[in-house]
C-alpha cells in the first residue's frame, strides 16, 4: 500500500462545522466576558471615577530669613524632625547688638531731654506766679495813689512812678507767658512717658529689639527639615529662604481629573487611594474637600492664548483636593509628590458643587512663636524710660499754671 492510499480526506463540511464551533465557543466566551464586565460596571464601576493623575501633597512651611547677617551656626540637617520653637539657624548678633544698644542710648536720651522740657515748664509757670504777685502789689500801689492823689497826700510823680512801673511788669507778664506757651506746645497735654518724641524712640528701641532676637531663627512650626539651602557663612537677607518644613501628618492627594469626570464629583465623597510606594494591599481612605475653582492651564506659568486663532481642544484637567484620615497617614507614612490612584465614589454626597469641606485647623496654619517678642520689647523699653526719669512720681498730665491774674486786680478794672 502506497503513502498516498493512507492519507485521510475530510470532507469540507465537517471542516466547515468543527470551524463554527470552534468561532461559536469563542463568541460565547466573549459574550459571557462582556455581560459580566457590564454587570460589574453597572453595578460598581458606574459610580467611581478613577485616576492615576493623582499626587500626595501637603503644606510645606519656608523657613526665611528676617534679619540681615551672616550665618554662624546650623543645628539642623535635612530629614530631621523638629518642633515648634526649636532653635534652626544663629546669625551673627554683633551689629544687630550695637544697634539695639545705640537705640537704647538715645531712647534714654530723649527720656531726659523731655524731662528737662518738663522742668523748664515748670519754673516757667514759677517765674509767671512771682511776676504775676509783683503785678498784683504794684497794681493796688496804683490804686491806693490814685484815690490818695485829690486830697494832696501823695505827689504826681509818685502815681507816674508806680505807673511806668506797673507798666514793665505787664510787659514782663505778657513775656513769660509767650515762653510758657512756646514750652506747652512742646510739652501740653501730655506727659514724660507718653510724649510723642519719647513713644517714637520707644518703638526704634523696639524695632532695633526684634532685629536683633531676629538674629536666631526657631521653627515656625513642628515638621521634618527638607531643601535646607543655607550654609555657614552665607550672608542673608530677610526674605531668603534658608530650608522648608513638611508637616507628615496633615496630607492630601491632588487628583487631577478630566472635566468630563469632574460634573459628578461633590464634596463629601468618600475616596480609597492606593500609594505606589506600598502598592495595591494597601489602601488609604479620604473625602473630597473641594474642587479646585480652575483647571491647570488656568494656573500654569503661561496659560493658553486661545484667541489668537491656533487653539486645538483638549481635555482640561481640574485639580480634586481629597483629605486622608490622620490615623492611617500616621500609622503608614507618605510624603508629599509619590504617585497615587485615585477612586472616587461618586453616589453618596448631596453637597453643591461649589461646596467646601477643607479646614485651617491643624498646626501648619498658625505660628505662635513671635507672639511674646513684642511684649518684651515693650517691657524692657518701660524699664529704659522709668531709669531715665528725674522724677519717679510723674503725673500722668503736667498741671496747668492756672489763672494768674488776682481777682482783686480784675474787680479794680485794670
Amino acid at each position: 500500500m502506497s503513502i498516498h492510499s493512507k492519507i485521510i480526506r475530510i470532507h469540507p463540511n465537517i471542516i466547515r462545522t468543527r470551524r463554527n464551533r470552534y468561532l461559536l465557543s469563542v463568541a460565547l466566551v466573549l459574550a459571557v466576558g462582556a455581560m459580566a464586565y457590564a454587570g460589574y460596571w453597572w453595578h460598581y464601576c458606574r459610580f467611581w471615577v478613577v485616576s492615576r493623575n493623582a499626587f500626595v501633597t501637603g503644606n510645606l512651611i519656608p523657613v526665611e530669613a528676617d534679619a540681615t547677617g551672616i550665618v554662624t551656626q546650623i543645628l539642623v540637617e535635612e530629614s530631621q524632625y523638629v518642633n515648634k520653637g526649636d532653635l534652626l539657624v544663629r546669625l551673627d548678633e554683633h551689629r544687630a547688638q550695637t544697634a539695639l544698644g545705640r537705640s537704647r542710648g538715645e531712647l534714654g536720651q530723649i527720656v531726659r531731654e523731655i524731662g528737662a522740657v518738663f522742668a523748664t515748664r515748670r519754673q516757667m509757670c514759677q517765674k509767671l506766679t512771682a511776676r504775676s504777685a509783683r503785678l498784683a502789689r504794684v497794681r493796688h500801689d496804683v490804686i491806693r495813689l490814685r484815690q490818695a492823689l485829690p486830697n494832696g497826700s501823695v505827689s504826681e510823680q509818685a502815681l507816674q512812678n508806680a505807673e511806668d512801673q506797673m507798666t514793665a511788669l505787664e510787659a514782663d507778664m505778657r513775656e513769660a507767658e509767650a515762653e510758657l506757651e512756646s514750652v506747652d506746645a512742646k510739652v501740653g497735654g501730655t506727659s514724660r512717658i507718653l510724649h510723642p518724641d519719647v513713644e517714637a524712640a520707644k518703638h526704634r528701641f523696639i524695632a532695633a529689639y526684634l532685629e536683633y532676637s531676629r538674629q536666631r531663627i526657631h521653627a515656625p512650626i513642628s515638621g521634618y527639615v527638607s531643601m535646607r539651602k543655607v550654609q555657614v557663612g552665607n550672608r542673608v537677607q530677610p526674605g531668603d529662604q534658608l530650608m522648608t518644613l513638611v508637616p507628615l501628618e496633615h496630607l492630601w492627594i491632588e487628583a487631577n481629573l478630566r472635566e468630563t469626570e469632574v460634573g459628578r464629583v461633590r464634596p463629601g465623597q468618600s475616596a480609597e487611594i492606593t500609594v505606589d510606594l506600598y502598592g495595591e494591599s494597601r489602601i488609604y481612605h479620604g473625602t473630597v474637600e473641594g474642587l479646585v475653582p480652575g483647571t491647570g492651564s488656568v494656573f500654569a506659568l503661561l496659560p493658553p492664548e486661545n484667541a489668537a486663532g491656533n487653539f486645538i481642544h483638549i481635555v482640561e484637567r481640574v485639580p480634586v483636593r481629597i483629605g486622608l484620615r490622620k490615623d492611617e497617614v500616621l500609622k503608614n507614612p507618605i510624603r508629599p509628590g509619590l504617585s497615587t490612584k485615585t477612586a472616587i465614589h461618586v453616589q453618596d454626597s448631596k453637597q453643591p458643587l461649589g461646596a467646601s469641606l477643607a479646614t485651617v485647623s491643624t498646626q501648619e496654619y498658625a505660628t505662635d512663636i513671635f507672639i511674646d517678642e513684642l511684649i518684651k520689647a515693650e517691657s524692657k523699653a518701660q524699664e529704659i524710660i522709668r531709669e531715665n526719669l528725674i522724677q519717679e512720681n510723674d503725673p500722668l498730665l503736667e498741671p496747668n499754671c492756672g489763672s494768674l491774674k488776682p481777682a482783686a486786680v480784675k474787680d479794680a478794672g485794670l
